[in-house]
């Protein structure tokens, strides 16, 4: 199937991670030129180096997504690079596990200004180039707590519900001028985020790691971990021409973890 974005321009954040990365390199794969975004710019470009070295096009560039203030001179060396903007895959670190209640205000200040101010700031930032071309996706992962919220996981269930009403309300904005927004779920995905939290969890209720894994595999009904491409895979399809008629959806990539309808 083609997926019609050969030599489309990709931005992905946080893409020098496991989930970010595994976007940006199904995005290659499938003929987009991909902008691979990360605070971690070693990171960032070990991705492009992959993507590249399998014959993909990519550029990497060290890019703090919370300092707005970088967004207009970023985006102008992405454009003398690639072109304008096609497809934003808004992608944010998470909090550190933490009840809900009783966490100091700066932290909340925080946390919003890097999960939700900078992915408003920087969807408004491309908007009107896609409007003008008739033609964009934005794609915000997020997290399956927004719909079963996660135990210990207070700042992140809580901020990134936030991300879904402007998610849905943006798509009925846009879906006129050919834009798509999607709000994409991972569930348990085989990643370093995933491997921390089972640390955490093992050393908070003094099991061992193993049996951590153990029961949180065996909830899943697929019974294993997803694996990063799998969550790539289903993104790039988001971000297709073929999937313009998906738009203001919550999209979960979970095995079927979530037990709600």
């Amino acid at each position: 199937m083609d997926l019609q974005i050969d030599n489309k321009t990709a931005l992905v954040f946080g893409a020098g991670g496991g989930l970010g990365g595994a976007i940006a390199r199904s995005l290659a794969a499938e003929g987009a030129s991909v902008i691979v975004a990360d605070i971690n710019g070693d990171a960032a470009e070990a991705t492009a180096e992959s993507i590249i070295g399998d014959g993909g096009k990519a550029l990497a560039m060290k890019w703090d997504i919370a300092d707005q203030s970088l967004i207009p001179e970023m985006l102008n060396q992405v454009a003398a690079k690639f072109g304008p903007v096609d497809i934003l895959v808004n992608n944010t670190g998470g909090p550190p596990p933490t009840p809900v209640a009783g966490q100091p205000s700066d932290e909340w200040s925080k946390y919003f200004d890097l999960m939700v101010r900078s992915v408003i700031a920087m969807t408004d930032a491309v908007l009107p180039g896609m409007r003008e071309r008739k033609w964009g996706r934005i794609i915000t992962s997020t997290s399956s707590g927004v719909v079963a919220p996660i135990p210990n996981l207070g700042i992140s269930n809580s901020l990134r519900l936030a991300l879904v009403g402007w998610s849905k309300t943006l798509a009925r904005e846009v879906g006129r001028d050919g834009i798509t927004a999607n709000i994409v779920l991972p569930g348990r995905i085989a990643t370093q985020r995933i491997v921390f939290l089972d640390e955490q969890k093992a050393k908070r209720e003094e099991r061992t790691l193993d049996d951590v894994v153990t029961e949180s595999t065996g909830s899943i009904p697929v019974g294993r971990y997803g694996e990063p491409q799998e969550y790539g895979d289903a993104i790039a399809f988001l971000a297709s021409g073929r999937a313009s008629y998906i738009t203001g959806s919550v999209i979960r990539i979970d095995g079927g973890l979530i037990t709600s309808i």
